[in-house]
């Protein structure tokens, strides 16, 4: 059984979420009413998904995804968004969210979110398991599984989505990797949403990158990338 932390402060739709979500069979919900409750219950215990609503009291939802995503880089996330509000969406996903669902939505859809996110996870994993792991990237090693970039000693933290776009590129080193396909891979929806989380991404790759330069990432136009490496 999945468990599942459900962060909502309207206590009518939490419970009404908590109770259908259970009743599927395969999850147990832990419900919270605001933020400060989320993150302690996530210190508290470990969780396959996150739910959190963006308007709360005490701790908003995008800084609980922040406080989250310094704890665990790799839980799925969904944010319950404003309708209509375009730079909540960008919001969510540049934050290291995993989706989002916007407000009234049908619960019938976030089960099938959630369903997507986890069985995404689980192929990933997989798939994951037969690549290899680790790369050299000029002057720098690139270890995916601990997400870390080393170079003459120091090393540098990525996140679980920069680690998943590097190694991408690090695959297809001196190649096109295509905006579609690292989309797709990553994200499993080539949207204008993910697009801008992925630009955020890849600025931050290269500034990890940035003193070599042997190393460069590339805008392929009207394609995608290239990791170069001389």
């Amino acid at each position: 059984m999945k468990k599942i932390l459900l962060v909502e402060d309207d206590p009518n739709l939490g419970m009404l979420l908590q109770d259908y979500l259970q009743l599927k069979g395969k999850y147990h919900v832990v419900l919270c009413k605001d933020g400060e409750e989320g993150l302690r219950a996530f210190t508290k215990d470990t969780y396959d998904l996150c739910i959190l609503d963006v308007m709360m009291p005490k701790k908003d939802g995008f800084t609980l995804g922040k406080d989250i995503r310094r704890i665990n880089e790799k839980v799925p996330i969904i944010f319950a968004t404003a309708k209509g509000m375009m730079e909540d969406k960008v919001e969510a996903f540049s934050l290291g969210g995993d989706d989002y669902i916007t407000k009234p939505f049908r619960i019938e859809e976030l089960l099938l979110r959630i369903n997507a996110l986890l069985k995404r996870l689980s192929n990933q994993e997989k798939a994951t398991d037969e690549q290899p792991s680790k790369f050299n990237i000029g002057k720098y090693q690139f270890d995916y599984t601990a997400q870390l970039i080393s170079k003459d000693g120091d090393q540098q933290k990525v996140s679980t989505k920069e680690a998943e776009l590097l190694r991408l590129l690090c695959i297809k080193k001196n190649e096109v990797l295509t905006r579609e396909e690292a989309l797709l891979s990553i994200w499993h929806d080539d949207n204008y949403f993910n697009g801008r989380s992925m630009d955020v991404f890849l600025s931050k790759l290269r500034k990890f990158l940035r003193d070599d330069p042997a190393v460069e990432i590339v805008n392929v136009h009207g394609k995608g990338y290239k990791l170069l490496v001389n």
